[in-house]
Protein backbone atom coordinates (compact mmCIF):
# COMPACT_ATOMS: atom_id res chain seq x y z
CA UNK A 1 0.00 0.00 0.00
CA UNK A 2 3.32 2.42 1.08
CA UNK A 3 4.69 1.85 -2.20
CA UNK A 4 1.65 2.59 -4.10
CA UNK A 5 1.38 6.17 -3.18
CA UNK A 6 5.46 6.40 -2.84
CA UNK A 7 5.21 6.20 -6.75
CA UNK A 8 3.47 8.90 -9.44
CA UNK A 9 0.78 7.48 -11.00
CA UNK A 10 1.62 8.72 -14.45
CA UNK A 11 4.83 6.85 -14.03
CA UNK A 12 3.30 3.85 -12.88
CA UNK A 13 0.75 1.71 -14.65
CA UNK A 14 -2.73 1.56 -13.75
CA UNK A 15 -3.01 -2.40 -13.78
CA UNK A 16 0.09 -2.45 -11.41
CA UNK A 17 -1.49 -0.27 -8.82
CA UNK A 18 -4.49 -2.74 -8.97
CA UNK A 19 -2.41 -5.58 -8.52
CA UNK A 20 -0.58 -4.07 -5.45
CA UNK A 21 -3.30 -3.06 -3.76
CA UNK A 22 -5.20 -6.95 -4.39
CA UNK A 23 -2.02 -8.24 -3.30
CA UNK A 24 -1.96 -5.63 0.02
CA UNK A 25 -5.31 -7.14 0.99
CA UNK A 26 -4.91 -10.34 0.24
CA UNK A 27 -1.73 -10.22 2.70
CA UNK A 28 -1.26 -11.90 6.55
CA UNK A 29 -2.53 -10.45 9.07
CA UNK A 30 0.71 -9.15 10.06
CA UNK A 31 1.21 -7.07 6.78
CA UNK A 32 -2.70 -5.79 8.16
CA UNK A 33 -1.43 -4.65 11.23
CA UNK A 34 1.96 -2.92 9.76
CA UNK A 35 -0.25 -1.18 6.56
CA UNK A 36 -2.53 0.32 9.56
CA UNK A 37 0.60 0.93 11.74
CA UNK A 38 2.11 2.75 8.85
CA UNK A 39 -1.07 4.44 7.99
CA UNK A 40 -1.41 5.73 11.73
CA UNK A 41 1.90 7.01 12.26
CA UNK A 42 3.29 8.29 9.27
CA UNK A 43 0.33 9.81 7.29
CA UNK A 44 -2.01 10.07 10.22
CA UNK A 45 -5.12 9.63 8.35
CA UNK A 46 -8.61 8.06 8.55
CA UNK A 47 -10.61 5.24 6.55
CA UNK A 48 -12.42 7.33 4.70
CA UNK A 49 -9.61 9.60 3.43
CA UNK A 50 -7.55 6.53 2.40
CA UNK A 51 -10.42 5.53 0.30
CA UNK A 52 -10.57 9.16 -0.85
CA UNK A 53 -6.42 8.57 -1.75
CA UNK A 54 -7.10 5.61 -3.66
CA UNK A 55 -9.65 7.33 -5.85
CA UNK A 56 -7.67 10.16 -6.75
CA UNK A 57 -5.24 7.86 -7.52
CA UNK A 58 -7.18 6.30 -10.10
CA UNK A 59 -8.95 9.51 -11.28
CA UNK A 60 -4.84 10.73 -11.88
CA UNK A 61 -3.88 7.53 -13.51
CA UNK A 62 -6.95 7.96 -15.91
CA UNK A 63 -6.41 11.93 -16.25
CA UNK A 64 -2.40 11.41 -17.04
CA UNK A 65 -3.41 9.14 -20.58
CA UNK A 66 -4.62 13.06 -22.03
CA UNK A 67 -1.05 13.45 -23.26
CA UNK A 68 -0.64 9.99 -24.51
CA UNK A 69 -4.25 11.01 -26.96
CA UNK A 70 -2.70 14.30 -28.12
CA UNK A 71 0.54 12.81 -28.97
CA UNK A 72 -1.09 10.44 -30.52
CA UNK A 73 -3.35 12.18 -32.51
CA UNK A 74 -0.49 14.51 -33.25
CA UNK A 75 2.35 11.92 -34.40
CA UNK A 76 -0.67 10.09 -36.74
CA UNK A 77 -1.54 13.72 -38.29
CA UNK A 78 1.70 14.17 -38.74
CA UNK A 79 2.62 11.03 -40.70
CA UNK A 80 -0.26 11.66 -43.11
CA UNK A 81 0.87 15.10 -43.55
CA UNK A 82 4.80 15.09 -44.01
CA UNK A 83 3.87 12.26 -46.27
CA UNK A 84 1.28 13.79 -48.55
CA UNK A 85 3.34 17.18 -48.79
CA UNK A 86 6.75 14.78 -49.90
CA UNK A 87 4.24 12.89 -52.19
CA UNK A 88 3.45 15.95 -54.04
CA UNK A 89 7.18 17.83 -53.43
CA UNK A 90 8.08 16.79 -57.39
CA UNK A 91 5.17 19.40 -58.23
CA UNK A 92 6.35 22.01 -56.45
CA UNK A 93 9.74 23.99 -58.39
CA UNK A 94 12.21 23.64 -55.07
CA UNK A 95 15.06 21.45 -55.49
CA UNK A 96 16.26 19.47 -58.89
CA UNK A 97 13.72 17.73 -60.52
CA UNK A 98 15.83 13.96 -59.64
CA UNK A 99 15.84 14.95 -56.14
CA UNK A 100 12.17 15.90 -56.07
CA UNK A 101 11.57 12.43 -57.34
CA UNK A 102 13.79 10.84 -55.03
CA UNK A 103 11.84 12.74 -52.11
CA UNK A 104 8.48 11.93 -53.20
CA UNK A 105 9.44 8.29 -54.06
CA UNK A 106 10.37 7.88 -50.51
CA UNK A 107 8.13 9.99 -48.74
CA UNK A 108 6.36 7.10 -46.52
CA UNK A 109 9.61 5.62 -45.22
CA UNK A 110 10.95 9.24 -44.43
CA UNK A 111 7.60 10.15 -42.43
CA UNK A 112 7.66 6.79 -40.88
CA UNK A 113 11.46 7.39 -39.55
CA UNK A 114 11.55 11.60 -39.13
CA UNK A 115 7.90 10.49 -36.86
CA UNK A 116 8.74 8.03 -34.84
CA UNK A 117 11.93 9.37 -33.84
CA UNK A 118 9.94 12.11 -32.19
CA UNK A 119 7.56 9.58 -30.90
CA UNK A 120 9.62 7.74 -29.40
CA UNK A 121 12.49 10.02 -28.25
CA UNK A 122 11.59 13.88 -28.45
CA UNK A 123 8.59 12.71 -25.64
CA UNK A 124 9.91 9.35 -24.97
CA UNK A 125 8.17 10.65 -20.79
CA UNK A 126 5.21 10.12 -22.80
CA UNK A 127 3.40 6.93 -22.58
CA UNK A 128 2.50 5.57 -26.08
CA UNK A 129 1.80 1.96 -27.10
CA UNK A 130 4.48 0.66 -29.85
CA UNK A 131 4.99 -1.92 -32.38
CA UNK A 132 3.70 -4.91 -30.96
CA UNK A 133 5.28 -8.49 -31.96
CA UNK A 134 5.04 -12.26 -31.11
CA UNK A 135 8.36 -13.29 -29.12
CA UNK A 136 7.95 -16.63 -29.58
CA UNK A 137 9.51 -19.33 -31.86
CA UNK A 138 6.53 -21.28 -32.60
CA UNK A 139 5.64 -18.99 -35.71
CA UNK A 140 5.79 -22.07 -38.13
CA UNK A 141 3.40 -24.28 -35.65
CA UNK A 142 0.88 -26.56 -37.27
CA UNK A 143 -2.68 -26.02 -36.70
CA UNK A 144 -4.08 -29.14 -34.45
CA UNK A 145 -6.39 -30.33 -36.86
CA UNK A 146 -6.94 -33.61 -35.42
CA UNK A 147 -8.39 -32.29 -32.41
CA UNK A 148 -11.31 -29.95 -34.25
CA UNK A 149 -14.36 -31.18 -33.74
CA UNK A 150 -17.32 -32.10 -36.18
CA UNK A 151 -19.17 -29.39 -34.99
CA UNK A 152 -16.30 -26.97 -35.40
CA UNK A 153 -15.57 -28.71 -39.06
CA UNK A 154 -19.00 -27.37 -40.10
CA UNK A 155 -19.13 -23.95 -38.53
CA UNK A 156 -15.67 -23.79 -40.39
CA UNK A 157 -17.27 -24.60 -43.58
CA UNK A 158 -19.74 -21.74 -43.76
CA UNK A 159 -17.31 -19.30 -42.37
CA UNK A 160 -14.59 -20.88 -45.08
CA UNK A 161 -17.52 -19.92 -47.78
CA UNK A 162 -17.67 -16.43 -46.54
CA UNK A 163 -14.30 -15.56 -46.27
CA UNK A 164 -13.60 -17.09 -50.11
CA UNK A 165 -16.27 -14.69 -51.22
CA UNK A 166 -14.05 -11.99 -50.01
CA UNK A 167 -11.04 -13.09 -50.99
CA UNK A 168 -12.85 -14.04 -54.50
CA UNK A 169 -14.28 -10.44 -55.22
CA UNK A 170 -11.41 -8.53 -53.28
CA UNK A 171 -8.38 -10.03 -55.62
CA UNK A 172 -11.03 -9.74 -58.88
CA UNK A 173 -11.67 -5.89 -58.29
CA UNK A 174 -8.07 -5.41 -57.74
CA UNK A 175 -6.94 -7.62 -61.03
CA UNK A 176 -9.68 -5.52 -62.63
CA UNK A 177 -8.03 -1.99 -61.66
CA UNK A 178 -4.52 -2.76 -62.04
CA UNK A 179 -5.43 -3.80 -65.38
CA UNK A 180 -7.41 -1.03 -66.10
CA UNK A 181 -6.82 0.50 -70.20
CA UNK A 182 -5.84 3.75 -68.52
CA UNK A 183 -2.70 1.95 -67.05
CA UNK A 184 -1.61 1.02 -70.39
CA UNK A 185 -0.31 -2.62 -69.68
CA UNK A 186 1.02 -4.36 -72.59
CA UNK A 187 0.73 -7.99 -71.04
CA UNK A 188 -2.35 -9.55 -70.90
CA UNK A 189 -4.25 -10.49 -67.36
CA UNK A 190 -4.69 -13.75 -65.70
CA UNK A 191 -7.52 -13.99 -63.55
CA UNK A 192 -8.21 -17.30 -63.29
CA UNK A 193 -4.46 -18.65 -62.92
CA UNK A 194 -3.75 -15.97 -60.25
CA UNK A 195 -6.52 -16.76 -58.35
CA UNK A 196 -5.76 -20.45 -58.51
CA UNK A 197 -2.22 -19.54 -57.17
CA UNK A 198 -3.62 -17.61 -54.71
CA UNK A 199 -6.06 -20.53 -53.25
CA UNK A 200 -2.75 -22.67 -53.21
CA UNK A 201 -0.84 -20.11 -51.15
CA UNK A 202 -3.66 -19.38 -48.47
CA UNK A 203 -4.45 -23.44 -48.33
CA UNK A 204 -0.22 -24.11 -46.83
CA UNK A 205 -0.79 -20.59 -44.68
CA UNK A 206 -3.81 -22.06 -43.14
CA UNK A 207 -2.14 -25.35 -42.56
CA UNK A 208 0.59 -23.04 -40.18
CA UNK A 209 -2.02 -20.71 -39.16
CA UNK A 210 -0.47 -17.75 -41.13
CA UNK A 211 -2.28 -14.35 -41.93
CA UNK A 212 -4.28 -14.96 -45.90
CA UNK A 213 -2.76 -12.67 -48.64
CA UNK A 214 -4.32 -11.89 -51.62
CA UNK A 215 -4.46 -8.46 -53.86
CA UNK A 216 -5.82 -5.96 -52.20
CA UNK A 217 -6.44 -1.95 -52.11
CA UNK A 218 -4.59 0.41 -51.95
CA UNK A 219 -1.41 -1.92 -52.22
CA UNK A 220 -1.54 -3.18 -55.81
CA UNK A 221 -2.50 0.14 -57.43
CA UNK A 222 -0.21 2.13 -55.55
CA UNK A 223 2.71 -0.36 -56.58
CA UNK A 224 2.54 -0.45 -60.33
CA UNK A 225 1.79 3.42 -59.85
CA UNK A 226 5.25 3.60 -58.45
CA UNK A 227 6.09 1.27 -61.64
CA UNK A 228 4.91 4.17 -64.01
CA UNK A 229 6.15 6.71 -65.97
CA UNK A 230 3.39 9.91 -65.53
CA UNK A 231 3.19 13.35 -67.40
CA UNK A 232 1.02 15.91 -66.76
CA UNK A 233 -1.50 17.45 -69.55
CA UNK A 234 -3.68 20.22 -69.52
CA UNK A 235 -6.77 20.21 -71.22
CA UNK A 236 -8.95 23.57 -70.58
CA UNK A 237 -7.47 24.35 -67.29
CA UNK A 238 -7.49 21.75 -66.12
CA UNK A 239 -4.41 19.62 -64.88
CA UNK A 240 -4.31 16.04 -64.88
CA UNK A 241 -1.86 13.17 -65.04
CA UNK A 242 -1.58 10.32 -67.13
CA UNK A 243 0.46 6.85 -67.45
CA UNK A 244 3.07 7.10 -70.21
CA UNK A 245 4.26 3.39 -69.70
CA UNK A 246 4.71 0.97 -66.87
CA UNK A 247 8.20 -1.06 -65.92
CA UNK A 248 5.89 -4.99 -66.03
CA UNK A 249 8.10 -6.65 -63.40
CA UNK A 250 8.02 -9.24 -61.34
CA UNK A 251 11.27 -8.52 -59.39
CA UNK A 252 9.74 -5.62 -57.23
CA UNK A 253 7.07 -7.98 -55.74
CA UNK A 254 9.51 -10.23 -54.92
CA UNK A 255 12.72 -8.16 -53.47
CA UNK A 256 9.62 -6.42 -51.27
CA UNK A 257 8.21 -9.85 -49.93
CA UNK A 258 11.64 -11.18 -49.25
CA UNK A 259 12.68 -7.71 -47.46
CA UNK A 260 9.55 -8.28 -45.37
CA UNK A 261 10.89 -11.40 -43.97
CA UNK A 262 14.19 -10.13 -43.38
CA UNK A 263 12.36 -7.72 -41.32
CA UNK A 264 12.17 -10.01 -38.44
CA UNK A 265 15.70 -9.47 -37.71
CA UNK A 266 14.58 -5.77 -37.01
CA UNK A 267 12.79 -6.70 -33.92
CA UNK A 268 12.70 -5.43 -31.51
CA UNK A 269 15.08 -2.59 -32.33
CA UNK A 270 13.97 -0.22 -34.24
CA UNK A 271 10.90 -1.74 -35.30
CA UNK A 272 10.19 -1.39 -31.22
CA UNK A 273 10.35 1.87 -31.45
CA UNK A 274 7.65 2.45 -34.29
CA UNK A 275 4.90 4.01 -32.49
CA UNK A 276 1.20 2.35 -33.36
CA UNK A 277 -0.02 5.72 -34.14
CA UNK A 278 3.15 6.49 -36.49
CA UNK A 279 1.58 3.07 -38.33
CA UNK A 280 -2.35 4.51 -38.04
CA UNK A 281 -0.27 7.32 -40.14
CA UNK A 282 0.91 5.04 -42.55
CA UNK A 283 -2.63 3.41 -43.15
CA UNK A 284 -4.22 7.05 -43.27
CA UNK A 285 -1.07 7.94 -46.37
CA UNK A 286 -2.01 4.75 -48.43
CA UNK A 287 -5.86 5.53 -48.19
CA UNK A 288 -5.56 9.58 -48.91
CA UNK A 289 -2.61 9.13 -51.84
CA UNK A 290 -5.44 6.13 -53.27
CA UNK A 291 -8.01 8.85 -53.56
CA UNK A 292 -5.74 10.16 -56.72
CA UNK A 293 -7.85 9.24 -59.72
CA UNK A 294 -10.15 7.47 -58.16
CA UNK A 295 -13.66 8.65 -59.89
CA UNK A 296 -15.81 8.06 -57.18
CA UNK A 297 -13.95 10.54 -55.19
CA UNK A 298 -14.03 12.57 -58.10
CA UNK A 299 -17.90 12.87 -58.28
CA UNK A 300 -18.33 13.61 -54.64
CA UNK A 301 -15.84 16.36 -55.07
CA UNK A 302 -18.58 17.87 -57.79
CA UNK A 303 -21.11 18.02 -55.38
CA UNK A 304 -19.25 20.90 -54.26
CA UNK A 305 -18.35 22.30 -57.15
CA UNK A 306 -19.94 24.98 -59.51
CA UNK A 307 -20.87 23.05 -62.37
CA UNK A 308 -18.63 25.75 -64.59
CA UNK A 309 -15.88 24.47 -62.90
CA UNK A 310 -16.10 20.66 -63.68
CA UNK A 311 -13.08 18.50 -64.88
CA UNK A 312 -13.19 18.03 -68.75
CA UNK A 313 -14.13 14.02 -67.91
CA UNK A 314 -15.89 11.64 -70.15
CA UNK A 315 -18.85 11.01 -68.58
CA UNK A 316 -19.36 14.92 -67.63
CA UNK A 317 -19.76 15.30 -71.44
CA UNK A 318 -22.30 12.07 -71.94
CA UNK A 319 -23.68 12.56 -68.58
CA UNK A 320 -26.47 14.65 -67.14
CA UNK A 321 -25.57 16.32 -63.95
CA UNK A 322 -28.67 15.02 -61.54
CA UNK A 323 -28.29 11.51 -63.28
CA UNK A 324 -24.28 11.76 -61.95
CA UNK A 325 -25.08 12.82 -58.64
CA UNK A 326 -28.05 10.00 -58.74
CA UNK A 327 -25.38 7.62 -59.25
CA UNK A 328 -22.94 8.96 -56.72
CA UNK A 329 -25.35 8.65 -54.25
CA UNK A 330 -26.21 4.94 -54.67
CA UNK A 331 -22.50 4.22 -54.20
CA UNK A 332 -22.29 6.34 -51.18
CA UNK A 333 -25.06 4.18 -49.88
CA UNK A 334 -23.71 1.05 -50.13
CA UNK A 335 -20.41 2.38 -49.19
CA UNK A 336 -22.39 2.99 -45.52
CA UNK A 337 -23.65 -0.14 -45.56
CA UNK A 338 -20.24 -1.64 -46.12
CA UNK A 339 -18.71 0.32 -43.69
CA UNK A 340 -21.21 -0.40 -40.64
CA UNK A 341 -21.20 -4.04 -41.44
CA UNK A 342 -16.79 -3.79 -41.14
CA UNK A 343 -16.38 -1.97 -38.32
CA UNK A 344 -19.90 -2.76 -36.03
CA UNK A 345 -18.26 -3.77 -32.40
CA UNK A 346 -20.36 -7.28 -33.13
CA UNK A 347 -18.23 -10.04 -34.49
CA UNK A 348 -21.10 -11.87 -35.19
CA UNK A 349 -22.21 -9.34 -37.58
CA UNK A 350 -18.75 -8.81 -39.13
CA UNK A 351 -18.58 -12.30 -40.62
CA UNK A 352 -22.00 -11.50 -42.91
CA UNK A 353 -19.21 -9.12 -44.70
CA UNK A 354 -18.36 -10.95 -48.01
CA UNK A 355 -22.13 -11.69 -48.07
CA UNK A 356 -23.43 -8.51 -47.64
CA UNK A 357 -20.70 -7.31 -50.55
CA UNK A 358 -22.05 -9.74 -52.66
CA UNK A 359 -25.77 -8.69 -52.31
CA UNK A 360 -24.67 -5.38 -53.57
CA UNK A 361 -24.11 -7.11 -56.70
CA UNK A 362 -27.70 -7.17 -57.55
CA UNK A 363 -28.66 -4.04 -56.57
CA UNK A 364 -25.83 -2.56 -58.42
CA UNK A 365 -26.94 -4.64 -62.01
CA UNK A 366 -31.15 -4.92 -60.72
CA UNK A 367 -32.39 -1.89 -59.16
CA UNK A 368 -29.44 0.99 -60.08
CA UNK A 369 -30.80 0.76 -63.78
CA UNK A 370 -34.48 1.12 -63.20
CA UNK A 371 -33.66 4.93 -62.06
CA UNK A 372 -30.49 5.61 -64.05
CA UNK A 373 -30.23 5.00 -67.76
CA UNK A 374 -28.36 2.55 -68.96
CA UNK A 375 -26.41 4.25 -71.55
CA UNK A 376 -25.29 6.40 -68.44
CA UNK A 377 -24.01 3.34 -66.71
CA UNK A 378 -21.90 2.79 -69.64
CA UNK A 379 -20.67 5.96 -69.30
CA UNK A 380 -20.00 6.57 -65.18
CA UNK A 381 -18.82 3.13 -64.86
CA UNK A 382 -18.15 0.98 -68.41
CA UNK A 383 -14.25 1.56 -67.98
CA UNK A 384 -14.36 -0.39 -64.77
CA UNK A 385 -16.26 -3.61 -65.71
Amino acid sequence: FKDNYSTPPCKGDLERNVSNLTHSINGTETDYVAAGSWARESLNVTVPTAISAVNNTFESASACHRDSSILFLLLMLGTLWLGVSLYNFNKTPYLQASKREALADYSLPVAVVVLSFIGSFVFQDVHLERFRYNTTNDVFKLARLEKISWTAIMCSIGLGFSLSLLVFMDQNITSAMVNNPCNKLKKGPAYHWDLFIVAIINGFLSIFTMPWMHATLPHSPLHMRSLADVEERVDQGHVYEIIVRVRETRLTGIFSHVLIGLSIFLLPYPLGHIPIAVLDGLFLYMAVTALNGNQMFERITLLFMEQAAYPPNHYIRRVPQRKIHQFTGFQVLQLSVMCFVGFVPWAYVKMVFPVTLLLLLPVRHKVVPLIIEQKYLDALDGEHQ
